[in-house]
């Protein structure tokens, strides 16, 4: 894989119109100015028709909904899909409540989604395989990883990002597995999330080709945490809460092709 798309995102500064959750919102802002994208953080159901105009990508994070904020998501994915930018969906804790599940079942069939990203017990819940949820982590349950990933992209029609110790991306025909990654992902708030608004950053400069999009975008990532974690303690979660954003500022395509230990197949 040819990864070249960071120095590209670097380039652009592409604006990245992100519906997250307040748990995160300032993380998910900093990640994005890191890397070199611009934030906007706007949920205001009268606004969106005006943001779609000159925003390069839309990132929809349901970690803490409300009414107000969901007619905002519907909204803006609708001003999104007419103007032709790239839309992405974190189902945060979808399996979780049954208003999360209605929620994202009215989103899946009003918008039509370039990329979804979530962990394992988020994606099994959208590809209607059994995976016990817990809350809004991943939980436990039996299936193919890989098999889940294509399951759910070929039911929503949409390039699908399932994040763990190993990451797996599909468009319903190839897999990807990426190898990288750091177990501080999981100890830190918001590391799922700025994932979900990095795939929107890369997307932005890549919107025709959706599943290199995102695979480039998953590896980054992932090597950044890796890095970022590479001199720190186990349980130095402070330390790599900040570190993770320097990283994100330091990477370079070639840094990322040097570690990437990525693996495509049919």
């Amino acid at each position: 894989m040819n990864f070249n798309l960071l120095e590209k995102i670097r380039q652009t500064n592409p604006l990245i119109h992100n519906i997250t959750n307040i748990v995160v919102a300032n993380y998910v802002a900093n990640g994005l100015l890191a890397l070199g994208a611009s934030p906007i953080m706007a949920d205001a159901e009268e606004e969106m028709a005006d943001l779609a105009q000159f925003s390069a990508a839309l990132v929809i994070n349901i970690g803490t909904l409300d009414p107000f904020k969901v007619k905002a998501m519907l909204a803006a994915g609708k001003a999104a899909n007419k103007v032709g930018i790239p839309v992405v969906l974190d189902p945060v804790g979808v399996g979780a409540t049954q208003y999360r599940k209605d929620v994202v079942a009215e989103l899946l069939s009003k918008v039509k989604f370039t990329a979804i990203r979530g962990n394992t017990g988020e994606i099994a819940q959208l590809a209607g395989v059994n995976w016990a949820a817990k809350g809004v982590d991943a939980g436990q349950g039996e299936g193919d990883v890989k098999q889940i990933a294509k399951l759910a992209a070929q039911r929503h029609q949409c390039v699908v990002a399932v994040s763990g110790a190993v990451d797996y991306i599909s468009d319903g025909v190839q897999v990807a597995a990426i190898d990288n990654g750091t177990p501080m992902f999981p100890k830190i708030t918001g590391s799922g999330c700025l994932l979900g608004a990095v795939l929107g950053a890369f997307l932005a400069v890549d919107p025709n080709q959706p599943f290199n999009a995102v695979v480039q975008a998953s590896t980054d990532y992932a090597v950044a945490g890796q890095l970022a974690a590479k001199d720190l303690g186990s349980t130095k979660y402070g330390q790599f809460y900040t570190a993770l954003l320097d990283q994100l500022g330091e990477l370079s395509d070639q840094q990322v092709a040097q570690f990437a230990q990525v693996h495509i197949e049919k």
